[in-house]
C-alpha cells in the first residue's frame, strides 16, 4: 500500500513537471529567426560633363590689319602694247595719186622713206605688226627727282622689215618726255604687218607711260 503510493507521488510529480516546462515553452514562444535583409545594388548614371566654353569677350574694336609691305619695284615706264595704240584721222591723199584701198601714201622728203611709199591704216590689215624687241625709255633724271609722272604718244610707221620709222611725239602731258620716248621706240623692232599674205608699212601710235614706285 505504501509502496503504490510513492509510486504514484512520482507520477504525479512528473506530470506536473512536464506540464510546468511546456507552459513555460509556449510563453516565451520560438525564437525569432533573424530577418535577413538583402542589399540592392543601384547603378546610377553620371550625367556627361560638356567641356566649359571660353567666355566671349565682345570688342568694339576693329582687327588691327597687318602691316604688309608691297613689293618693291624700280622705276619703269609703262610701256602699252601696240595694239592699243591712237589712230588719229589722216588726210586725204594728194590730187594725181590713188593709193590702195586702206593705204595712206607718205609724200616725198620724209626722213627713212623712200618716195610715195604706201603706208596702210592697222585696222586694214590682215595681221598686225608684233613686237619683238622693246627697250624701256630712260626716265629723265629732272623729272624723276621731281616726282613728276608723264605720258607721251609716239607716231610712227613700221615698214615692211619690221623696223620703226618716222617717230615723232604726237602729244604729251610734259614736253621733258619726249625725247627718251621717242628714242625708245625709235629702237624697237617688230614682226611686219601683212595684207594680202605679204609684208607691208604700217602707220601706228603708242602712248608711252612714265610713272614712279616707291622705293
Amino acid at each position: 500500500m505504501r509502496r503504490d503510493l510513492i509510486i504514484g507521488l512520482i507520477v504525479s510529480l512528473a506530470v506536473h513537471g512536464s506540464v510546468a516546462w511546456i507552459g513555460q515553452a509556449l510563453r516565451h514562444g520560438p525564437e525569432k529567426a533573424q530577418k535577413v535583409v538583402e542589399e540592392k545594388v543601384i547603378q546610377l548614371e553620371m550625367p556627361k560633363i560638356e567641356p566649359d566654353e571660353p567666355e566671349k569677350v565682345e570688342s568694339d574694336e576693329a582687327p588691327t590689319p597687318l602691316d604688309i609691305a608691297p613689293p618693291m619695284q624700280q622705276d619703269m615706264p609703262q610701256l602699252v602694247q601696240v595694239d592699243s595704240f591712237v589712230q588719229p584721222i589722216q588726210p586725204p591723199p594728194p590730187e594725181g595719186l590713188k593709193p590702195m584701198q586702206g593705204a595712206i601714201v607718205i609724200p616725198q622728203g620724209n626722213h627713212g622713206l623712200g618716195k610715195g611709199i604706201v603706208v596702210f591704216d592697222i585696222s586694214k590689215l590682215d595681221q598686225i605688226p608684233s613686237p619683238k624687241f622693246q627697250p624701256s625709255p630712260q626716265y629723265p633724271f629732272e623729272m624723276r627727282r621731281a616726282g613728276v609722272t608723264g605720258e607721251v604718244v609716239v607716231d610712227f610707221i613700221v615698214t615692211d622689215t619690221g623696223d620703226v620709222r618716222n617717230a615723232y611725239a604726237a602729244r604729251s602731258t610734259a614736253r621733258e618726255f619726249e625725247s627718251a620716248a621717242i628714242q625708245a621706240v625709235s629702237k624697237w623692232k617688230f614682226r611686219p604687218g601683212k595684207r594680202g599674205g605679204r609684208a607691208v608699212n604700217t602707220h601706228m601710235q603708242v602712248p608711252v607711260g612714265f610713272t614712279l614706285t616707291d622705293n
